[in-house]
Formats: C-alpha cells, sequence, structure tokens
C-alpha cells in the first residue's frame, strides 16, 4: 500500500484580492506560519505522531483522527503562507538596479522577505527566527499526545486572535476567520478523543481564550454554514474511523457533528506576478518563446 499525499491545485477557501501591499502586516502573519503555535508546528505534530503510533491496529479511530487532521495542515501551511505572499506583492518599485527599486524595504520590520524570498513566505516566526523540529512534540503516550494537541490549537487560536487585532488588512481577516473555525474544530476533536478515554469532558473548557468566534465576522459566516461542525475526511478510502470520535452534538448545542468525505470546495490559487526588481522568476520575457519551443519540441 502506497502513502501518499493527494494534492489538489486550490486553496480551502478563496482569499479576497488585496488593495495595497502591507508587508509590516505580512510579518505579523508570518507567526501564525513559523511561530510556535503556527501552522507548520500543528502540521509537523500530528505528522509525526501519526508516523510514530504504535498499536495502530488497536487504536484505530485514535490514529485515523491525528493522521487525518495532519493532513488538513498542510493546506493550512499553504493558505497562510499565500496570504504573506499576496500582502508582499507589489510593494517593490520597478526600475534598474542603480535607482534603488527596493529601497523602501529599508524600513519594514522584516526586511528578510525582499533580501532571502523574493517578497514571499518564509519558514520562520514575526520575528525572522527560523521554525524549529524543537516545536515537535510526539512522546508516544496517546494521552499526553492529545492534551498536548489540544494545548497546541488552543495557543494556535490565542495567536490568531492576536494578529487579528493587529491588523485590519482584509485578507489576512479572510484567513484568520476560517481558520479560528476549523482550528476550534481541531481543538473539539481533540477533545472529545480525550473523553472517550479518560471520561474527562475536556470540550467545558472551550473555546480558549474566552471569546466566541461569533465576534470575529470573518469567522461568524463559516459558523453560518456548519463548517464549525464538520470534520472534513481527506482520503480517498482511509480514516473512516474518525467517526467513531467526531460524532454526536456539536459543543454549542446547534446541530450535529457531521464526518463530510472530501475537502472543502475552496478557491483558486493566486498567480503571483513577476518582481523584477528581485530577479523573480528571473526568465526574460525575451526567452519565454524560446522556453515554449524547448518544452513543446
Amino acid at each position: 500500500m502506497s502513502r501518499v499525499f493527494l494534492r489538489l491545485e486550490r486553496l480551502q477557501i478563496e482569499l479576497p484580492q488585496p488593495r495595497d501591499p502591507d508587508p509590516n502586516a505580512a510579518a505579523a502573519v508570518q507567526e501564525l506560519l513559523g511561530g510556535r503555535f503556527g501552522e507548520m508546528s500543528t502540521l509537523m505534530n500530528y505528522l509525526y505522531q501519526s508516523f510514530n503510533f504504535r498499536g495502530r491496529d488497536k487504536l484505530k479511530p485514535y490514529y485515523d483522527l491525528i493522521a487525518n487532521i495532519g493532513t488538513e495542515e498542510l493546506g493550512h501551511v499553504e493558505l497562510v503562507a499565500t496570504t504573506v505572499n499576496m500582502m508582499l506583492t507589489g510593494y517593490a518599485r520597478q526600475g534598474a538596479p542603480e535607482t534603488a527599486p527596493l529601497a523602501p524595504a529599508t524600513h519594514l520590520r522584516n526586511t528578510h522577505h525582499f533580501i532571502a524570498t523574493a517578497a514571499t513566505a518564509m519558514p520562520a516566526n514575526s520575528m525572522g527566527q527560523p521554525w524549529t523540529g524543537d516545536y515537535v512534540f510526539s512522546s508516544g503516550n496517546l494521552i499526553l499526545d492529545l492534551l498536548h494537541n489540544f494545548f497546541l490549537e488552543s495557543g494556535a487560536r490565542l495567536h490568531k486572535i492576536r494578529v487579528y487585532e493587529m491588523t485590519r488588512n482584509p485578507v489576512a481577516r479572510e484567513m484568520i476567520g476560517y481558520l479560528l473555525v476549523r482550528g476550534g474544530v481541531h481543538m473539539t476533536a481533540y477533545a472529545k478523543a480525550l473523553e472517550t478515554l479518560t471520561g474527562v469532558d475536556v470540550t467545558r473548557f472551550l473555546p480558549i481564550p474566552r471569546i466566541e468566534n461569533a465576534q470575529f465576522p470573518e469567522a461568524r459566516k463559516w459558523e453560518a454554514m456548519g463548517v464549525h461542525r464538520v470534520l472534513y475526511r481527506l482520503s480517498p478510502d482511509d480514516y473512516r474511523a474518525i467517526s467513531y470520535i467526531w460524532r454526536g452534538p456539536a459543543p454549542g448545542g446547534d446541530g450535529e457533528l457531521q464526518v463530510v468525505d472530501g475537502p472543502p470546495a475552496g478557491g483558486p490559487v493566486p498567480v503571483l506576478p513577476e518582481e523584477p526588481a528581485e530577479f523573480a522568476p528571473g526568465v526574460d520575457p525575451l526567452e519565454l518563446a524560446e522556453i515554449a519551443r524547448r518544452l513543446t519540441r
């Protein structure tokens, strides 16, 4: 049996087109990508816990839950990275190198965006510190790992709300609103898994911090569509045992939990324009005809 990720050429939601570049806000959003509680951390924690899972034949619903949520997190990493990219695009000026077209970037919080990555996202936090594998917790003890995952999702929620409060950028807020809802799903899923193992009603701690998603307009619309009650099963045939955990009434009392086969409808992946001052992608327009000839030869 082969183990693969099925990657689709679309984001989990459609992001609005930015009105203007917003590089300082993009620097803050980087925390939600490569910070201690960023999407790279949730992705890698759940992936390694699933890779390292012992007794999967006897505890399959818990393995399926961790592996399936880890798969969704891969799409969250792409969503945050795309948000950063959209907020950075268009800030560099046009002009020959001697005109210093990147000079405005010297006044930004994170000049690394314009020096190292050609005005795109990087695997680092809001201060430019690289993401590290030290953020991965995989103890081998199922209850401890699930408790850590609940803590991780809670910390991620807190950081998302703080970044939301730092910027009015519509692209950032659209992304954060959606991820607040999906992070709430993951918090609830890990809480329910812990309850089946220990008898402790962890859902009574929700939400952390004590502010409902309905307070955020960009999250409220997703809850109105019932997305907060849905756990997507991101495999053609596997992870079906998540239905043993993700079932029953939603903690908010507004309906039943539901497993949906397949990913959300999603939206297009934006095409990033060229940035001549960054030499990205570094292909001369006059060369395009020759490149096309070589590809079709």
